[in-house]
């Protein structure tokens, strides 16, 4: 018995869910038809025995005056029918004679003999031998005289029994109806999920592995009503959000490959200078004491660029790494002191573009790491020099707003052209192709600035044009800026 359930639930799990709904509702219609149909069937065998009991106290009524009038029943009542009258005035009930009654008298001398010690009219539901079930009525023609009547059930059980059987073939009938035409209807309205499940499918064969992986399928449709058009939008908006991290991881392998290349190509170029310089001291002319110098100083710069790369990169690494603490060393600096030394530096090293310094607050100390501020600022200044003609003015200017303090970097160059904006801060990335790395740096230097002012919490944003191009480092005002003047 156990198997055979579990067989009927393995295999009732394996139904489709329009199969499964269709004989869910089937078999609650059953329970309600079935509830139904006793319901109906109880109150119709009630009204029939109700009915049976009027007509029988109605037979009675003459019977009872025909039984006073002649000492017993001249009036045959129905076919089927039998009635009798007892004399009970004595211990025992006395039938008279003629009487219509069946051989077996016992049921009728019993209901008669309660009747005796009854005031009202007696009713009961009886078997009689030979006969079937009968319904029988007592009541009192006149002191010590009884009139017992009995009518038989057969019609009132026949009637029952052909309306269960008219309502089994019915509800029967409209079970199998409703579980056919909806399943039908079901499934119908169930296209919409399968559908989906097809999209799915669609997508599962799709080679996601691809750097430039996209999803074509969407699920289409209007069908289904509003709770199928929300899983349809949830469905496509779960498509999307794949669409846009495929092209999201898409780009970044780009990038990653792009700075692997860079970076290669920026470590070549000093590595293969050091080779070179190395091989000249295999030659006897490369030994002489003003060559040899020569060679070493070209070997110590290119050593020393070599270093400055890695150390950018090492720098960058640090900032984007979470779990890695940020490379910072905060304290209290003063901003505008910083800017001024910058200033002054970029004077002494840039003497063929002229800085100026815009007035500001004259003190503005904020919580930072004054190496790495200088750093941004250094890299921003040398940026401008690097990348316009010389002659070219450079600006810095320091201002407070509320909740931050900004310092802008402007010169009056040929500025960045509008399809560059958005890379300007990649890593390796230049402006110019053409221009040398002895000239243009590695390209580095503004990706740096980014992450170090990312890490103390502000920003770094590009606006440009022809003459005129500015970086503008928004920082957050600690709470020291806001109580010292």
């Amino acid at each position: 018995m156990k198997g055979t359930l579990r067989r009927l639930r393995r295999t009732y799990r394996r139904l489709r869910l329009g199969t499964r709904l269709a004989l869910g509702l089937g078999a609650l219609s059953l329970v309600v038809f079935a509830v139904v149909g006793y319901a109906l069937t109880m109150y119709m065998r009630d009204y029939l025995d109700s009915q049976l009991g009027y007509q029988l106290k109605v037979v009675q009524t003459v019977q009872s005056k025909d039984a006073e009038a002649n000492g017993t029943v001249q009036q045959k009542p129905y076919w089927g029918w039998f009635t009798a009258v007892y004399d009970v005035s004595g211990e025992s009930a006395v039938l008279r004679r003629p009487a219509d009654i069946p051989d077996d008298t016992g049921p009728l001398t019993a209901l008669a003999e309660r009747m005796a010690h009854s005031d009202t009219e007696l009713l009961r539901t009886v078997k009689i031998d030979g006969k079937g079930v009968y319904r029988l009525r007592a009541c009192e023609v006149e002191p010590g005289v009884v009139l017992v009547s009995a009518a038989p059930m057969e019609d009132i059980e026949d009637t029952v029994d052909r309306l269960i059987t008219v309502q089994v073939i019915a509800f029967a009938l409209a079970v199998l109806a409703l579980v056919v035409f909806g399943r039908k209807l079901l499934r119908r309205g169930l296209q919409p999920l399968s559908d989906m499940a097809s999209t799915a499918h669609g997508i599962t064969s799709h080679d996601l592995t691809e750097s430039a992986a996209r999803l074509p399928l969407r699920a289409d449709g209007r069908d289904g009503g509003p709770e199928v058009d929300e899983l349809r939008t949830a469905f496509n908006t779960m498509l999307e959000h794949i669409d846009d991290s495929l092209a999201v991881r898409a780009e970044a392998e780009q990038r990653l490959r792009r700075f692997v290349a860079d970076a290669s190509h920026e470590l070549r170029t000093p590595l293969m200078s050091v080779r070179g310089y190395a091989d000249l001291f295999q030659y006897a002319a490369a030994n002489a004491p003003e060559e040899r110098d020569k060679h070493l100083a070209r070997l110590r710069a290119e050593a020393a660029r070599m270093g400055f790369l890695l150390d950018d990169l090492l720098l960058l690494a640090r900032l984007d790494a979470a779990e890695v603490e940020t490379p910072l060393r905060i304290t209290e600096a003063d901003l505008v002191e910083l800017v001024d030394h910058a200033a002054d530096a970029f004077r002494a090293s840039h003497p063929d573009h002229p800085l100026t310094v815009a007035a500001g607050p004259g003190t503005l100390p904020l919580r930072l790491d004054p190496q790495r501020i200088r750093q941004v600022l250094d890299n921003l200044l040398t940026n401008a020099a690097v990348h316009t003609p010389a002659g070219t003015e450079v600006t810095v200017t320091v201002s407070v707003e509320p909740g931050r303090t900004l310092v802008r970097v402007a010169d009056a160059g040929p500025g960045i052209p509008p399809g560059d904006h958005a890379r300007v801060f990649d890593r390796f990335y230049r402006v110019d192709k053409a221009r040398s790395r002895d000239r243009g740096g590695s390209g580095l230097g503004l990706a740096v600035a980014r992450s170090l002012v990312a890490a103390h919490g502000g920003t770094v944003e590009l606006s440009s044009g022809p003459g005129a191009t500015v970086f503008t480092v928004a920082l957050p005002l600690s709470p020291a800026s806001l109580t010292k003047p």
